[in-house]
């Protein structure tokens, strides 16, 4: 992965709740989270639907977009201030000509087609505490550094269910 940060993008800071893609948009870059953290959702109606959060040392991506040059449906917005190294796609492209980096490549997309299976397993569970225990064991990561209304709505559940929940883990031990 440090090949990818070396790359001469650039590195921007971004205030709370500003938007990196929209509905719609074409985007055609990789983002780095150096600190902070971001969602990824789209919306249903009124009501956002988070997919995905980005923190310290994750790569984000409007895959669907970077992939195909085409528009997404994804938003991509901070959730707090957060600094970001932006990578474009003529510079991946600039990298992959070297073989060596092909495997770094590859390395990062079956992460992200990972962790889209591990979503879509997580959305399908049907108890939420069980989506809570498989995210807090996948990555506790995320309940350090997103607040607990962005968690709830990725694991499809209300802020007072998520609330419960953990107390009832806490005093559990679990």
């Amino acid at each position: 992965m440090k090949e990818l940060i070396d790359l001469p993008g650039k590195t921007i800071t971004v205030k709370r709740k500003q938007f990196l893609k929209t509905n719609e948009s074409i985007d055609t870059n990789l983002y780095y989270i150096v600190s902070g953290s971001l969602k990824v959702f789209i919306l249903d109606g009124e009501e956002e639907q988070i997919i995905r959060f980005g923190y310290r040392e994750n790569i984000i991506v409007s895959l669907d977009s970077f992939l195909t040059g085409k528009p997404s449906n994804f938003y991509i917005q901070t959730i707090k201030k957060t600094v970001i190294k932006i990578i474009s796609k003529t510079e991946i492209d600039v990298l992959l000509k070297s073989e060596s980096n092909i495997f770094l490549w590859t390395s990062i997309l079956e992460k992200l087609v990972i962790d889209q299976i591990e979503r879509e397993i997580d959305i399908l569970t049907s108890s939420p505490s069980d989506r809570l225990k498989r995210v807090l064991k996948r990555s506790p990561q995320p309940f350090q550094e997103i607040p607990d209304r962005h968690i709830a709505n990725y694991l499809r559940m209300s802020p007072e269910t998520l609330s419960r929940l953990k107390n009832l883990d806490s005093n559990q031990c679990l």
